[in-house]
């Protein structure tokens, strides 16, 4: 009998409009989000990554930095929100109300 630790894959995902990024590394049990997006070094190929304050995630659901990972997992790495969602819907429903395609009053669709 060995005292063999088995490692498992994970991966490392990230995408912008025109292009993404996969990478697949082996880690450790008790390996945390943040030490494996190090391990796998994805920050050489997208430098404008913060590794400080960047968000993390695991099929959508936001991940903290020191969240263990669990085999089956995939690290998503996020990136910042150009618009505020509040503000681009308040401004459909301001020109929907302007366009008449709205009940200026219910906000309703007419």
């Amino acid at each position: 009998m060995t005292n063999d630790v088995e490692t498992f894959s994970v991966d490392v995902i990230y995408a912008l409009p025109t292009q993404q990024k996969i990478i697949t590394i082996s880690v450790m049990p008790g390996t945390t989000f943040i030490e494996a997006v190090k391990q796998s070094n994805i920050v050489s190929f997208f430098p404008e990554i913060d590794l400080e304050k960047v968000k993390l995630g695991v099929f959508s659901r936001q991940a903290k930095h020191d969240e263990v990972l669990q085999q089956g997992q995939r690290i998503e790495i996020y990136r910042p929100l150009i618009a505020d969602p509040k503000d681009v819907r308040r401004k459909r429903a301001e020109k929907a109300k302007e366009e008449g395609r709205s009940n200026k009053i219910t906000g309703a669709k007419l």
